[in-house]
C-alpha cells in the first residue's frame, strides 16, 4: 500500500479513513488526510504498539488491514482484468480506452470496507423527489432533518464512508410513506462509478430496489450501470473518437476543465495504450 501521512490525497486515504471509522475513530471520510485522521492514526499506532508517527506505512497497513477482516471478505466483489476486456468487446472500444476510463472515473473501489456498496447521499435531490411523487419538503424540514433534506446542493452535511448510510437510513425513515424510501434511495449516488439512483428507470432497472441490489453485489454490476449510462447519454462515441474533452464534459459537467479531467483521461489512455 502507498506511504501515507498528514496532508496526503487520494482514494488510498478514502480506504484509510473508512478502516479507522470501523474501528471506531473519529475521522471525517474523505480523499484527504486531515489532522484528525493524523491524530487518529497516531492514537491506533499507539493502543497496537507501533512506532508513534502518524505515518501509515507497510507495518501501520498490515495493522489495519489484519483488525477489518471484513475487508477481505469483500474481494470477491472486485473487478478483473476479464470484466474490463469483456466491456470493451460490448462496447467496442479499445481496452485501453476501458482502463482510462475506469482509473479516472471510477472512485478508488466501489466498496467500503464493511462490504456495502459506496454512496453518497443528496439532500437537495431528496428534496427534489419527494416533490415529483407529490409531498411537500418543507412540511418535514426540522433541526433534525436539516442534514438530509434541503432546496439547493450543499456538501455541509456530507459525512463520508458509513456515515452516508446513516444519512440515508434517516432519510427512508423521515416518514412511514413508502414514497420516501423510494425518494431516499434515488437521491444517493452508488457505487464505483456513483451513479445517481434516479437514473434506475432510463438504465433499464426494473425498479429502485433492482438498481441497489445489484450495486450491492459487485463492482461488474457498477461496471454495467457506467456503461448503461454512458450508452443512454451518447457518451460511448466520444470514447471511441478519443475525444476525451467532450467525454468528459458530458460525464463530469462544465467543471471538467478545472478539475483537468480531459488531460487526466489522455495521459491514462497514452500510458495503457
Amino acid at each position: 500500500m502507498k506511504l501515507l501521512k498528514f496532508r496526503s490525497r487520494g482514494p488510498e486515504v478514502h480506504f484509510l479513513e473508512e478502516l479507522l471509522t470501523d474501528l471506531g475513530y473519529d475521522v471525517f471520510v474523505s480523499n484527504y488526510f486531515a489532522w484528525d485522521t493524523h491524530l487518529a492514526v497516531k492514537q491506533f499506532q499507539k493502543e497496537n504498539d507501533l512506532v508513534i508517527d502518524g505515518l501509515v506505512g507497510v507495518k501501520t497497513w498490515s495493522k489495519l488491514l489484519g483488525k477489518n477482516r471484513q475487508v477481505f471478505d469483500q474481494n470477491s466483489k472486485l473487478l478483473s482484468e476479464r470484466d474490463l476486456e469483456d466491456f470493451a468487446k460490448n462496447y467496442d472500444l479499445e481496452l485501453a480506452v476501458v482502463k482510462a476510463v475506469n482509473e479516472v472515473e471510477s472512485n478508488g473501489r466501489g466498496f467500503l470496507a464493511d462490504g456495502r456498496a459506496k454512496i453518497l447521499f443528496e439532500g437537495h435531490i431528496f428534496w427534489r423527489e419527494l416533490k415529483k411523487r407529490g409531498q411537500n419538503p418543507q412540511e418535514f424540514v426540522s433541526e433534525q432533518s436539516k442534514d438530509i433534506l434541503y432546496p439547493r446542493w450543499t456538501k455541509t452535511h456530507y459525512q463520508g464512508g458509513a456515515g452516508e448510510y446513516t444519512r440515508l437510513n434517516k432519510a427512508t425513515l423521515l416518514s412511514k410513506d413508502p414514497v420516501f424510501k423510494e425518494a431516499a434511495y434515488r437521491s444517493a449516488s452508488w457505487g464505483s462509478f456513483q451513479i445517481m439512483g434516479f437514473n434506475a428507470d432510463s438504465l433499464g432497472f426494473k425498479s429502485i430496489d433492482d438498481f441497489v441490489n445489484k450495486m450491492q453485489k459487485h463492482e461488474r454490476e457498477h461496471l454495467n450501470a457506467f456503461g448503461k449510462f454512458l450508452e443512454v447519454n451518447h457518451l460511448i462515441g466520444h470514447l471511441k473518437s478519443k475525444n476525451w474533452a467532450k467525454f468528459a464534459k458530458g460525464y463530469n459537467g462544465p467543471a471538467y476543465a478545472q478539475n483537468k479531467y480531459d488531460t487526466k483521461l489522455k495521459k491514462a489512455y497514452e500510458k495503457y495504450s
